[in-house]
């Protein structure tokens, strides 16, 4: 994979379609040097706000974590509490942080593409990272899942890789499955068939999580995404007869390559999608995703301070 020096400098990291091959290299270095210490200096005081209108534990706690590592102030935003239950719009809160102050926001919203409409609004000019738009795409995610994967093996080209579970209604997958074709990587699918559909045949191929387990070096699961379901798909569904089916359990986990891994973005549903005996096993990366998630998400907010000239470079 070709070096990239130029430091990273972006207006706002949305889409891993925007992303080369070598920006994601970029990243991944970068998040590596935080990872060994690196520090970087601030031009001034710098604010940020995070703006989670779902749900979130990790992604939501981990941009806070690296906005701190960073030494950004960040400003407190409680959804429950904001405006946007009286009505306001998402522009015009985001145009109100702006305005008193705030510089870069994580914002994570249940709409697909949510940040079209705010950076095609010229009066907005800080700058967003995306943490996720409804079953679109999970940016940050996917660099800490390559970030992971690269750490494990140094290399993506050839690596087979499979992304098993709810396709259909995961932003994980829609960026992994992007960002793996272009790094090189082999991608396959497992779990329920009515969830693969035409949008997957491009990058890769489904097949039984037996046969998966057999021949992949990363077996990547992803959570049943109950919310977004139909009431028919949730009556119908059991742990038991899911993990049965397609989750790993030790028998298939003992069939695996000797140096395969295994992945999950978080939430795990233990004895689901993995047995509860795995989530912590030795081929097991799935907290260590979560640690890499600060760094990653340190240099995404770092790309986008020196976007806007608020980093001290050398």
């Amino acid at each position: 994979m070709m070096e990239t020096t130029k430091p990273l400098s972006y207006a706002n990291v949305l889409s891993m379609k925007d992303l080369s091959a070598e920006e994601v290299m970029a990243f991944i270095r970068e998040a590596q040097q935080f990872k060994a210490g690196k520090q970087i200096e601030l031009t001034r005081p710098v604010y940020a706000a995070n703006l989670f209108f779902e749900n979130s534990t990790r992604t939501h706690t981990s941009f806070e974590m690296a906005e701190r590592k960073l030494g950004l102030q960040v400003v407190d935003f409680n959804p429950s509490t904001s405006s946007v239950n009286k009505g306001e719009s998402m522009g015009d809160t985001v145009k109100t942080l702006q305005a008193i102050g705030v510089d870069v926001v994580a914002i994570r919203d249940k709409h697909n593409e949510y940040y079209n409409e705010l950076v095609n609004d010229r009066h907005i000019h800080l700058s967003i990272a995306n943490g996720g738009d409804g079953s679109g795409e999970h940016p940050s995610q996917s660099l800490l899942d390559m970030m992971t994967i690269y750490e494990e093996f140094g290399f993506f080209e050839g690596l087979k890789v499979a992304i098993v579970g709810d396709l259909s209604h995961s932003r994980v997958a829609r960026s992994n499955m992007e960002v793996l074709n272009k790094l090189g990587a082999q991608v396959y699918f497992g779990g329920p068939k009515k969830w693969f559909d035409e949008r997957f045949e491009a990058y890769g191929t489904w097949l039984p999580v037996d046969e998966l387990v057999e021949r992949m070096d990363v077996m990547m699961f992803l959570r049943v995404q109950h919310e977004r379901l139909d009431a028919s798909e949730n009556q119908d569904f059991t742990a038991d007869k899911y993990n049965a089916q397609y989750g790993l359990t030790p028998e298939r986990e003992a069939r695996m390559q000797e140096h395969a891994i295994i992945m999950h973005p978080a939430p795990v549903n233990r004895d689901v999608e993995i047995a509860d005996s795995l989530v912590e096993c030795d081929r097991s990366r799935i907290f260590q995703q979560m640690a890499n998630g600060v760094f990653i998400r340190m240099a995404i907010m770092t790309s986008m301070l020196r976007y806007q000239g608020l980093v001290e470079e050398d």
